[in-house]
């Protein structure tokens, strides 16, 4: 899936909460409706099998409650996406990246081959076309459908989360290439496949912000922490033997000295280096550093960075500590304040729209993990596109999301979130102008009230017994969900108004 990605390490933090967020957006042409849900242990499967690659996994018998994102619709799995397990882990996956030929061709990605039969036929212009096949049915390997349901129930620090989705991959093998963000409360860990079987993994600095599109990011790995104690690095056991015998490092290392670490830029030894990465990948990665470290290095004539540009930093050092509004708005953002807005209204519009936005039309939600040191863990959820919508604050020690939030079918309703999100999105999009207003209101609206709800519960928890507490969590979610409907029928009612009187049938002249 295309998507972007935002990772805080606690230092990093307006309350030293270690934070993981994500865009999860659909395939150019569609739109998959998501549902907010908890998973108990007895409704977790001990045998899972894959509905795209076949693959079949056992898994373990001592599964966690936790938070997951599925599809709302049947046909092509589950796809949980993200979530926060009862031992206040928080998982996002995934971030699809790439890789360079090179490297797929010494370790290929484990893709799904069926069984060959006589009807896979089908005719060309000029000529009957055998499909593709083997003798027999092959399974493939892990993929985003997949992972967070094999692994998130499992773990109980961000560490063994790492450890788990790299024996996985080592085992099973993998049919695309993806990044996957795991945090609990102290430590935020970046992971990358590459090629079929092989991963990396890096640890967020307690200081550091990392931003992610969708691209191979990690630009440095020492070898030997990865390979050692594995300090901040990690990696498949066999990679130092993978990168030799293939020929992939690429850089001189001929001033390397015999007491210095052995580090590598795996963007450069794994990572994709197209044309394309320059529209799609990078100019994202440049707007949310020049946001987040401020523009002197990425604007003006001579920049040090520009958006097309293959070297930005993966790790930076926030000029002010990242809050959940910086988290919305980054992960909403579209380029605004530039030329490249594809909403610009005025000046040099030749430039407008020329790169990939962040908040585009086909987000499908933005899952934010936020891992409070002294509090309960909070997963801030929006649905739809994120430019026109607001993201809210729902506590994970849960037996039930609040049906607004889970109740999303194929059915188009304002009786849940994810529709009513997309309805606000597409109105409030073709009348930018007017409900540009309404979206901020809306934002202001819901964050001002949501925060004060969080406050008068965390409250109510420091006081309350530990067999209280799942109580109290649940009443403020509904709380907020009851707040957060409210809030958007108000933002739907203005953004219809404001789009209806912008229809081409209008006609000033009234009958009274």
């Amino acid at each position: 899936m295309a998507c972007t990605t935002l990772l805080v390490g606690k230092n990093a933090s307006w309350n030293g909460s270690t934070m993981i967020a994500r865009n999860d957006d659909s395939g150019s042409g569609k739109f998959t409706p998501k549902k907010f849900t908890v998973v108990e242990p007895l409704d977790q499967p001990r045998v899972y099998e894959s509905q795209i690659s076949h693959v079949k996994i056992t898994l373990p018998d001592n599964p966690q409650r936790y938070t997951a994102m599925p599809n709302a619709l049947k046909g092509e799995g589950i796809w949980a996406a993200c979530g926060i397990n009862e031992s206040g882990v928080a998982m996002t996956a995934t971030e699809t990246i790439t890789s360079n030929p090179r490297v797929l061709g010494a370790d290929p990605l484990v893709e799904y081959q069926k069984k060959w039969e006589s009807e896979n036929l089908y005719f060309g212009t000029d000529s009957v076309i055998e499909e593709e096949g083997t003798d027999e049915e092959k399974a493939g390997g892990i993929g985003e459908e997949d992972l967070v349901v094999i692994t998130l129930p499992y773990v109980r620090t961000a560490r063994e989360g790492v450890k788990r989705l790299g024996e996985l991959h080592e085992k099973y093998g993998t049919y695309e290439e993806n990044g996957i963000g795991i945090s609990d409360r102290d430590e935020v860990w970046w992971f990358e496949s590459v090629g079929g079987h092989h991963w990396i993994a890096r640890k967020v600095d307690d200081d550091g912000v990392v931003v992610m599109p969708n691209q191979l990011g990690i630009d440095s790995l020492d070898m030997d922490d990865a390979l050692g104690e594995q300090v901040s690095n990690m990696c498949s056991a066999d990679l130092l033997q993978f990168i030799d015998r293939y020929h992939l490092d690429l850089e001189d290392h001929d001033d390397f000295e015999e007491d210095d670490h052995y580090v590598i830029n795996p963007r450069i030894v794994f990572g994709s280096h197209d044309d394309a990465d320059h529209v799609y990948n990078t100019p994202r990665a440049w707007y949310m550093l020049r946001y987040l470290e401020g523009r002197d290095d990425y604007d003006g004539n001579e920049p040090v960075y520009g958006p097309e540009d293959d070297d930005l930093p993966w790790q930076i050092l926030p000029v002010n500590r990242v809050t959940p509004e910086d988290v919305k708005y980054l992960l909403s953002s579209h380029y605004q304040g530039t030329k490249y807005d594809p909403y610009l209204s005025y000046g040099d519009r030749s430039y407008a729209g020329a790169y990939r936005s962040i908040g585009i039309n086909r987000n499908d939600f933005l899952g934010f993990a936020e891992l409070r040191p002294d509090a309960e863990p909070i997963e801030w959820v929006a649905f739809g596109s994120n430019a026109f919508n607001v993201m809210a604050p729902f506590y994970t020690n849960v037996s039930q999301i609040p049906e607004y939030l889970s109740n999303t079918t194929g059915r188009v309703s304002t009786d849940n979130f994810y529709w009513t999100s997309r309805l606000i999105a597409a109105l409030s999009d073709a009348s930018y102008g007017k409900c540009q207003n309404v979206i901020e209101i809306y934002n202001d609206s819901v964050m001002s009230k949501a925060h004060a709800l969080i406050n008068k519960f965390d409250a109510q928890l420091a006081e309350a017994a530990d067999e209280d507490k799942q109580a109290i969590c649940e009443e403020a979610n509904d709380e907020i969900a009851d707040m957060l409907k409210k809030e958007a029928d108000k933002a739907l009612s203005k953004a219809l108004f404001f789009r209806s009187n912008d229809m081409r049938n209008q006609y000033a002249r009234s009958d009274h």
